[in-house]
């Protein structure tokens, strides 16, 4: 039988490893000495619970069981200001039903946040990428993941086929839930993705002396970049598509110099393959008349691309099941906006995922909050 107060007090426990002294805040990024101190108590309590622990190349931590099982889990690495239930929440959970079923196995995916690319470590696990590809990636603070996963004592890889399906439990990151009162969502399917890294160069120059007119500023073409998408996507998108230029990088970032050179990353996820081909059309169309109308040098690069993806029907109607036996009229299927571990386990296992709110709908910071009556709730569905 699952036990939710030893369910709570280890969700608990886990958010020390990092906890950042602001609210229930935690920074674990990945391969962090927080995050390795958080893998070495995960590898106790697995073996607590009669599972064996193993961690592959990658640092995925797993608690295996002998024979065929049902892999249940999510990822313990945080955003750089992260809350406590992001990813952590699907792998205690996941701890909690592996002790009280004999056919569930554990797994803790690594730097699915993103330190050095995203959702790495399931992105290796379901052979998406190469551990070789894997260990190019680089940090924004110059760590290569090569050394970094030194850090862990790292066994074999696990071979997919062993388990026969993936089921992820995980806040919703967003405001549906929470807004609409229901305590339960069962995912119908995860958007895809597409991220285009973009360099504009110009000319640097002095801010006092070069007129208007004569000027290659770089921070103004990506202005004018900015301002065209959001015009030139208002036919194409529905409600539920989002773009986002989040990170920039301005050179040489000074305020009495015209900038030179602007980098940065442009992001948009939809559940339509052909309209995030579509966009990633009127993405590059629209840089390159930009930087012809501002005298742009232009160079793009590192495309990554994650197809949208279906939840598997059958361990989907068991988790509908199951959310209408613990919390009847209170559940919703939903699109998951947000990218997972499980959107690379598609690739070779059946897979599905659970959803409880988030309180006023934020994650990805130290304020991120759930209930813990909606925390169990969600324990007993996936049980």
């Amino acid at each position: 039988m699952i036990d939710p107060d030893r369910f709570l007090s280890d969700l608990h426990a886990l958010r020390q490893f990092g906890a950042s002294g602001v609210g229930k805040g935690v920074v674990r990024p990945a391969y962090s000495d927080a995050d390795v101190a958080a893998r070495e108590w995960l590898a106790t309590r697995i073996r607590e619970a009669g599972l064996m622990p193993q961690c592959d190349p990658m640092g995925n931590l797993f608690g295996l069981r002998d024979g065929p099982s049902l892999l249940m889990g999510s990822h313990t690495d945080t955003q750089p200001e992260g809350g406590w239930l992001d990813g952590a929440l699907g792998v205690i959970a996941a701890l909690e039903i592996a002790r009280s079923h004999a056919h569930v196995s554990f797994v803790s995916f690594q730097d699915e946040e993103g330190r050095f690319g995203a959702l790495t470590g399931s992105s290796v696990f379901s052979g998406a990428i190469s551990q070789d590809q894997a260990d190019l990636m680089t940090a924004k603070d110059g760590t290569k993941l090569i050394d970094a996963r030194q850090t862990l004592a790292a066994g074999t890889h696990i071979d997919p086929a062993r388990f026969t399906g993936y089921i992820e439990m995980h806040i919703e990151q967003g405001p549906v839930l929470d807004a609409e009162g229901d305590r339960i969502g069962v995912v119908t399917d995860i958007v895809g993705s597409r991220q285009l890294e973009v360099t504009l160069t110009g000319q640097q120059n002095h801010a006092g002396t070069t007129p208007m007119h004569m000027r290659r500023d770089a921070f103004q073409a990506l202005s004018a970049v900015n301002a065209a998408l959001n015009d030139r996507f208002r036919n194409v998108v529905t409600p539920r598509t989002v773009w986002t230029i989040g990170h920039v990088t301005l050179h040489p970032n000074a305020s009495s110099i015209v900038p030179g050179r602007v980098s940065f990353s442009v992001q948009w996820r939809d559940a339509d393959t052909d309209r995030l081909a579509l966009m990633e059309a009127i993405v590059r169309d629209t840089i390159a008349e930009i930087a012809a109308q501002t005298g742009m040098e232009v160079a793009l690069h590192g495309l990554r691309a994650l197809e949208p993806v279906a939840m598997d029907p059958t361990l989907r109607a068991a988790l509908e099941a199951g959310a209408e036996a613990v919390s009847p009229g209170a559940w919703r299927l939903m699109p998951s906006g947000a990218l997972h571990d499980a959107t690379n386990v598609a690739r070779v296992m059946p897979v599905a995922m659970l959803f409880v709110p988030s309180i006023g709908g934020i994650s990805h910071d130290f304020a991120e909050d759930t209930a813990e009556a909606d925390l169990v709730a969600g324990l007993r569905v996936l049980a």
